[in-house]
């Protein structure tokens, strides 16, 4: 699987508090990136794949929503993770 629980905790590591900080919004930004990046791979190969595509624009939303609430609680948060991942131009 192109997702394991070692590459799962070295985002969460680098992203979040510590390795075992699954719950931030960062790290769970970072995760539905990731995550986001590999769809969208998939789907540029095989584009009739309707229920990976059904499923990516769900993550989007995740990933909006959790960016959203950074947003509101804490703006500085919010620009540095846009600046570390690349979301935004």
């Amino acid at each position: 699987m192109y997702l394991d629980s070692t590459k799962k905790a070295e985002l969460f590591e680098k992203y979040g508090k510590s390795a075992t900080d699954t719950g931030s919004p960062e790290s769970q930004i970072a995760l539905f990136t990731f995550r986001i990046s590999h769809l969208t791979e998939h789907l540029k190969k095989n584009h009739k794949d309707h229920s990976t595509e059904r499923a990516l624009k769900m993550l989007v939303g995740k990933r909006r929503r959790l960016l959203d609430y950074l947003v509101k609680t804490d703006i500085t948060r919010y620009r540095a993770i846009i600046k570390e991942l690349g979301i935004r131009k």
